[in-house]
């Protein structure tokens, strides 16, 4: 008969994976490793995940679903003002970027791994970077933005410099600066200012 896996199977490698795939990247980690680092048989992780590409792509769709849960519950405590969540969006990149040992967002690191358009680790990633941006977008429109799409552009490369600066130089280089840039070009679009917060 054959061995069934337990009901946490799944969420094992997924919790190793993730923390395997965040600290040295995708390419870097072979299934094997995965096998390793979960003690589990290697066909029990291709039962799961029939290949390092499923296992990326579906790492991937739980991040992005995570996120956008942390993300609407943020966003929840400024119902009304969507310049306020315009820089909250922001803030939270800025947090993420200024944590300990922090290696860079997933997901551009994820699309800049893999060139291929057709990569599923790709398709995935580019799938949150495009929510991102329409969510941007959305926000600014809702704001009454004289321009919401250049703002948004505008945001979506505040937030792309915080992740890569964050990585490169760590939280005492450029990334200080995001929250301040991000208030002046919400200002600059939107007919309701956003203040500092104290």
């Amino acid at each position: 008969m054959a061995r069934r896996p337990a009901p946490d199977t799944r969420e094992r490698i997924m919790a190793v994976a993730s923390r395997l795939f965040r600290e040295y990247g995708v390419r870097a980690v072979g299934m094997q490793q995965v096998v390793d680092e979960t003690g589990l048989g290697k066909s029990l992780l291709y039962r799961e995940f029939a290949s390092k590409d499923d296992l990326v792509a579906a790492w991937l769709k739980e991040s992005d679903i995570e996120w956008w849960k942390m993300v609407d519950t943020a966003l929840r405590k400024h119902d009304g003002d969507p310049a306020a969540q315009l820089l909250r969006l922001v803030e939270m990149t800025y947090e993420s970027a200024k944590s300990p040992n922090f290696h860079g967002c997933i997901f551009y690191n994820t699309s800049t791994e893999f060139r291929d358009s057709e990569h599923p680790g790709r398709r995935q990633a580019l799938v949150h970077l495009q929510r991102m941006r329409e969510r941007l977008g959305h926000l600014a429109e809702t704001a009454k933005a004289t321009d919401p799409d250049k703002l948004a552009d505008a945001l979506m490369l505040v937030i792309g410099g915080l992740y890569v600066n964050g990585a490169a130089l760590g939280p005492e280089g450029p990334v200080v600066v995001s929250i301040p840039t991000a208030r002046t070009l919400i200002n600059r679009y939107c007919p309701t200012p956003v203040g500092d917060p104290h």
